[in-house]
């Protein structure tokens, strides 16, 4: 199955919930969350913090796998520079180094 969307990302869980036979409130308690978590991430919530979905993930022995997809090509050289956040922010205040 192709993830798009939170959407999609919910009905897989949703899907794989249903399949092990737990209600929402068992894997709220697998995954360590309240049961309404549950139900935002199965109806897309689009602001899932990222270790909570892989938690979900492992509660429901699911992995997660990225392809380039052929969208994008993928870089060689994956070595990003450093940036320096505080002349970032002086620079943004007008400040000089």
């Amino acid at each position: 199955m192709h993830i798009r969307t939170p959407l999609d990302l919910g009905l897989v869980i949703r899907q794989q919930r249903r399949h092990l036979g737990l209600n929402q409130t068992d894997l709220a308690n697998r995954v360590g969350v309240g049961r309404q978590w549950i139900v935002a991430i199965e109806h897309g919530k689009a602001r899932a913090e990222l270790g909570l979905v892989l938690r979900t993930f492992a509660a429901l022995d699911l992995t997660l796998a990225v392809d380039g997809g052929g969208d994008a090509p993928m870089r060689k050289d994956s070595s990003v520079a450093p940036i320096d956040i505080d002349a970032v922010v002086d620079a943004a205040k007008g400040r000089r180094p």
